[in-house]
């Protein structure tokens, strides 16, 4: 008995000595004034973390104090790398910069407990004056509310190239890219930037420097996370793009439908789901672009799965990634991911092309800037 009472004030002990002295996870507090909001209106946070609603523009709600004052508190792990921004609700009532212009991200690396106060006076309601960077620039056709059983249904944006309609004896490559409503369109990017694919491969065909190709954008879903990370659910949604989406772009345009000339990219995780495609399916896809991709991140490690391959795959890959923000928290994954595949025999500026930019964050202006490198490395003449 005497023994057993040891051994339990024992782990009495142990459980105190844990909550006193263990480390604990920093709070990071948000408090935004805005003395430019009706009584009804409210202020969310959207980031790049899951307790930030990744990206979701109504899911975390700051807590309203008065009438020109919200604030929540947030616990994050140690040196997590957050971007977020401010809406009222929606992408189309984001926060804007003192001139009137909508800024780019927010950034947090989280080491410590740390208050942040934001003074938002002015906000995107539709009459704001605001020109955004570029617009559509060719034709474009749009599908909308596709469908296929175990994912949400979501619209398709296909590019055409120049001169589609009187080449009628001209097939094209096919380039499918992840996140397609970021692509084209600045009124339709969640960010209000797009990556002007549309003008680069346009200016780049016009001059001969790139082969002329079909650029179809998918648009992702409020499970974009499920649907990009491995799983049951990014197994379905590989499934859509190769039993569905793909047989339909080939029905309806003038394709090249061999594995040749038929690519994929995307960002960040769509940078994920473009290599997990790439890799599982080489019959289907020769090449990726992946722009900031996370093969190393949270609960999951996709270079497992690469160094279980014995048999080296006739691919070829173009990596993009930055500096800054969560960037620097991909970039150690990317690495890990380079040297496998240089142990199996790839080559680094020959099957594999790395940019690293020491300029760039995790956003759409930063990889629109390397979209004209990339389009030369997958179609360059």
């Amino acid at each position: 008995m005497r023994i057993f009472l040891r051994i339990s004030m024992f782990l009495v002990f142990l459980i105190l000595f844990y909550f006193i002295f263990a480390p604990q996870n920093p709070n990071v507090k948000i408090i935004v004034t805005s003395n430019s909001l009706a009584e009804t209106e409210n202020i969310y946070i959207a980031g790049n973390n899951p307790k930030l609603g990744e990206w979701q523009p109504d899911k975390i709600q700051l807590n309203k104090i008065d009438n020109t004052k919200w604030e929540r508190t947030f616990t994050f792990e140690t040196n997590s790398s957050l971007e977020f921004k401010f809406t009222k609700g929606s992408w189309a009532s984001e926060a804007l910069d003192e001139n009137g212009n909508i800024p780019g991200n927010n950034n947090l690396k989280v080491t410590k407990d740390t208050t942040l106060n934001f003074n938002i006076n002015l906000w995107n309601d539709g009459n704001a004056g605001i020109t955004f960077k570029g617009q559509i620039t060719g034709t474009v056709n749009y599908f909308k509310q596709m469908t296929f059983e175990g994912i949400l249904p979501r619209d398709i944006i296909v590019w055409l190239p120049p001169n589609y309609s009187g080449n009628k004896n001209e097939y094209y490559p096919v380039l499918y890219m992840q996140d397609g409503q970021n692509l084209f369109d600045p009124k339709t990017s969640f960010t209000k930037v797009d990556w002007q694919i549309d003008e680069a491969a346009d200016s780049l065909i016009n001059k001969g420097e790139i082969e002329p190709m079909i650029i179809v954008g998918i648009y992702n879903s409020i499970n974009r996370t499920a649907e990009f990370t491995p799983g049951d659910t990014s197994d379905i949604y590989k499934k859509f793009i190769i039993k569905k989406l793909k047989p339909f772009i080939d029905k309806n345009y003038r394709t090249l439908t061999d594995r040749e000339n038929t690519f994929v990219g995307g960002s960040s995780y769509g940078g994920t789901i473009s290599f997990m495609l790439l890799w599982e399916y080489p019959n289907i896809f020769s090449k990726a672009a992946c722009f900031s991709p996370a093969f190393v991140i949270e609960d999951f490690n996709y270079i497992e799965v690469v160094k279980q391959s014995d048999k080296r795959k006739d691919i070829n890959l173009y990596i993009e990634n930055g500096t800054i923000g969560v960037e620097t928290q991909l970039q150690p994954g990317i690495d890990l991911m380079l040297q496998t595949l240089i142990n199996k025999g790839y080559k680094e500026g020959d099957d594999i092309f790395v940019v690293i930019d020491s300029t760039a964050a995790h956003n759409e202006s930063a990889w629109a800037k390397k979209v004209p490198q990339m389009l030369k490395i997958l179609f360059g003449k």
